[in-house]
């Protein structure tokens, strides 16, 4: 049940602080096709991102356009396009689909140009909380590390990373930094938006009890007797 109410709580934070949703990518997102050796790590166009939208065939309708708040870019003889969320070969699959009814034989393709700054969140017990900025990628572990490191407060073997994926999905997922650090194997390459909480460990709050009760001189309840492991 603690755990249910921890992890209620911190998915209502994400879903707080993490509107636009995004994939890691380990390479420059220049292009409109993936690169790089994991299909995985695909950008995916953020609220912000300048693009450079161009045809091959139409010159004159080449635009360089910002992804609006909304997720959304308005380009000439078509309505607006959503944006935010697709990758940049989704959103020239989606032009080239919508551009067909307009003119004959659309070839268009789009380009990130200038993509917003991807930051990941670090919160918890940890010496630094808030945003952390990525630059290039960014490891769990790296993350804590920049966000100044665990506090000794924290429990190393029950860090939950938070993410939501491109269908609005919320998943979680527990890492055990101890086990990482000691192995070398298993740390979790971050996505944009990525939320890394790290809890209190459980001999924390019994150290914080004793504070309260035995170091302030609060009187014991009669016949209460406890153990620490």
């Amino acid at each position: 049940m603690k755990w249910l109410k921890m992890t209620t709580g911190l998915l209502l934070t994400y879903s707080l602080c993490c509107c636009t949703s995004t994939t890691a990518t380990s390479t420059n997102p220049l292009t409109s096709e993936p690169v790089g050796i994991e299909a995985k790590s695909i950008y995916r166009i953020q609220s912000g991102d300048l693009l450079d939208v161009k045809f091959f065939y139409n010159p004159e309708l080449n635009e360089q356009v910002v992804v609006r708040s909304d997720g959304k870019i308005s380009l000439q003889l078509i309505s607006e396009v959503t944006a935010a969320g697709l990758t940049p070969a989704e959103l020239t699959q989606s032009l080239n689909l919508a551009y067909a009814r307009e003119i004959l034989e659309p070839k268009a393709t789009v380009i990130v140009r200038t993509p917003v700054t991807d930051k990941v969140y670090v919160d918890g017990e940890v010496n630094r909380a808030g945003m952390v900025t990525i630059s290039g990628s960014i490891t769990a572990l790296q993350s804590i590390a920049q966000a100044g490191g665990m506090k000794e407060s924290a429990n190393p073997k029950s860090v939950v990373v938070i993410r939501r994926a491109s269908d609005n999905e919320i998943s979680t997922i527990l890492l055990n930094v101890e086990d990482i650090r000691r192995s070398g194997n298993g740390d979790l390459m971050l996505q944009p938006n990525d939320v890394v909480y790290v809890p209190r460990s459980s001999i924390s709050d019994i150290n914080t009890w004793i504070d309260l009760y035995i170091r302030k001189n609060i009187p014991l309840p009669i016949g209460l007797g406890y153990s620490i492991r």
